[in-house]
C-alpha cells in the first residue's frame, strides 16, 4: 500500500512514521473475521484495514471528518489483528498515530470533550473514584438493576504481609483497580510473600499512562510516564528484580514505556529499563514452586478468560491457562478466547451498545462449560463480565491466595 503524503503532513514526523507502517498491509482481509468490532457491524470502516485505508486518506488528502473519526474512536485496540496479519503490520501504533493526526483536523463537540476530560481526571485518580464508589454504593438499591450491577462490592484486603525478603519486586498499584477492587493486589503482597518475595511500591507513582493515551491525550499520557518513572527510580537503583502488574492493561503500557519515550534524553534510559523489568504476575508465578503454595483446587471448573492486553498486546495469549493448570485447577472449556469481551478501557461507557453487545457473546462462551467462576487478569474486564453475569468473576491471583 504506496501512500502519498500531503504537503501540509510532509514534514510531520508521525505522519512519514505512519505511512512507512501504513505500507506493510498488503490488504489481504485476514483481519476482518477476528475483528470484533467488524463482526459486530459487517461495516469495513470498522475493521483494520478499513481503518488504514481512512488513515491513507488523511496521509494523502491533509483532511479528516467526524466520520473517520468515529470508524478510529470504535477500534477497542484489542490487537487481535496483529496476531493475525501475515504482513505484520503494526496496527496498534498506527491507530495511535491516526488518531492523534484525526483530533485536531475533526474537533469534537463539547459534550465529548467533557465526557472524555472527566473519563480522564476521575479514573486516573483513586481517592476521587473511591469516593464516586462510596456514593454509588450508597445508592445502590434506589438503581435500576442493569445500572447496579456496574458497581462493584466493597472489598476487604486483609492482612498485609510483614517480612521483608531479599527478594524485591515493585508493584504498580494503579488507579481503578486501587479503588475498585483492592483485594487484588493484597492477595498479590501474600502470594508471593509466601514464595519469598516482598512487594514494594512507591507512594507518588499513580495511573500507568495507558488511560490517557488511550483517549488521546497524548501529552498528558507522556507526563504520567515521567512521573511513575521519578517515583520508581530509587527502587530501580536498588535492585529490584522485576516490576510487576496486576492488571495485563497496565502491563501492556509499561512495555511501552521505552518506545515512548525513546526520544526523551532526559528519560528514555530510564523507561527502557521499565520495559525490560516489565513482568504480568502470572509470568512472576510461573517461575516460581507453587507447591509452596497451599492451594484449594476443589473449588469446580475455572472458565479462564485471558484479556487481549494479555494474549495480543503482551504476547502471552497461553500463559493464565499454563499457570492455572499447572496449579491443580480444573479448567473449563470454550470457544473463541482470543475475541473481545468489549471492555478496553473506557470503551465500555463511551460505546455502550457495542460493548455489551461483544459482552454477551464472550459470557456465553466463556459459560458454555457452566464454571463455577470466571478468572480474569484485568481489572476492566473483571468488572464488565461481572456486570453481565451472576456467576463470580475474579481476578485469577485470588483463587492462590488461601488468606483471602
Amino acid at each position: 500500500m504506496h501512500v502519498d503524503l500531503h504537503a501540509t503532513l510532509a514534514n510531520d514526523k508521525r505522519a512519514q512514521q505512519a505511512a512507512e507502517l501504513t505500507t506493510a498491509c498488503v490488504h489481504c482481509g485476514f483481519c476482518l473475521e477476528t475483528c470484533p468490532t467488524y463482526l459486530d457491524r459487517r461495516d469495513e470502516r470498522d475493521s483494520p484495514r478499513g481503518r488504514i485505508y481512512l488513515i491513507k486518506q488523511l496521509l494523502e488528502s491533509g483532511e479528516a471528518t467526524d466520520v473517520s473519526q468515529t470508524h478510529l474512536d470504535r477500534c477497542l485496540t484489542c490487537r487481535n489483528c496483529e496476531t493475525t496479519c501475515p504482513s505484520g503490520v503494526q496496527y496498534a501504533l498506527l491507530l495511535d498515530i491516526g488518531r492523534s493526526l484525526v483530533e485536531p483536523l475533526a474537533p469534537r463537540p463539547l459534550s465529548q470533550r467533557a465526557l472524555r476530560a472527566l473519563l480522564r481526571r476521575g479514573l486516573t485518580q483513586p481517592a476521587v473514584l473511591a469516593c464516586g464508589l462510596w456514593l454509588a454504593r450508597l445508592v445502590r438499591p434506589l438503581l435500576p438493576q442493569a445500572l447496579a450491577r456496574k458497581i462493584p462490592p466493597r472489598q476487604s484486603t486483609g492482612k498485609r504481609p510483614v517480612a521483608v525478603h531479599a527478594r524485591k519486586m515493585l508493584i504498580l498499584e494503579g488507579c481503578v483497580q486501587r479503588a475498585a477492587t483492592p483485594r487484588t493486589n493484597a492477595c498479590a503482597r501474600r502470594v508471593l510473600d509466601k514464595l519469598g518475595i516482598t512487594l514494594v511500591s512507591a507512594a507518588q507513582a499513580g495511573c500507568c499512562g495507558a488511560l490517557n493515551h488511550h483517549l488521546n491525550a497524548q501529552r498528558e499520557a507522556l507526563e504520567d510516564l515521567r512521573r511513575n518513572i521519578d517515583a520508581w527510580t530509587p527502587a530501580l537503583e536498588d535492585g529490584i528484580e522485576a516490576i510487576v502488574s496486576t492488571a495485563s492493561g497496565c502491563g501492556v503500557m509499561l512495555a511501552d514505556y521505552g518506545r515512548l519515550l525513546a526520544d526523551d534524553p532526559d528519560y528514555a534510559q530510564r523507561a527502557a529499563r521499565v520495559s525490560a523489568l516489565h513482568k504480568d504476575l502470572c509470568e512472576v508465578l510461573l517461575d516460581e514452586d507453587l507447591n509452596r503454595l497451599q492451594l484449594d483446587t476443589t473449588i469446580g471448573k475455572v472458565a479462564v478468560h485471558t484479556p487481549c492486553t494479555l494474549q495480543h498486546g503482551q504476547a502471552l495469549p497461553h500463559a493464565l491457562d499454563d499457570l492455572l493448570s499447572a496449579a491443580g485447577f480444573t479448567l473449563g472449556q470454550h470457544r473463541d478466547g482470543h475475541l473481545c469481551c468489549g471492555s478496553a478501557g473506557t470503551y465500555s461507557i463511551l460505546h455502550p451498545g457495542a460493548s455489551e453487545r461483544l459482552r454477551e457473546q464472550k459470557l456465553q462462551r466463556l459459560l458454555e462449560d457452566s464454571p463455577t467462576l470466571i478468572a480474569s487478569a484485568n481489572i476492566g474486564c473483571q468488572m464488565h463480565l461481572q456486570a453481565g453475569t451472576s456467576v463470580s468473576v475474579k481476578h485469577w491471583i485470588e483463587l492462590f491466595d488461601s488468606d483471602a
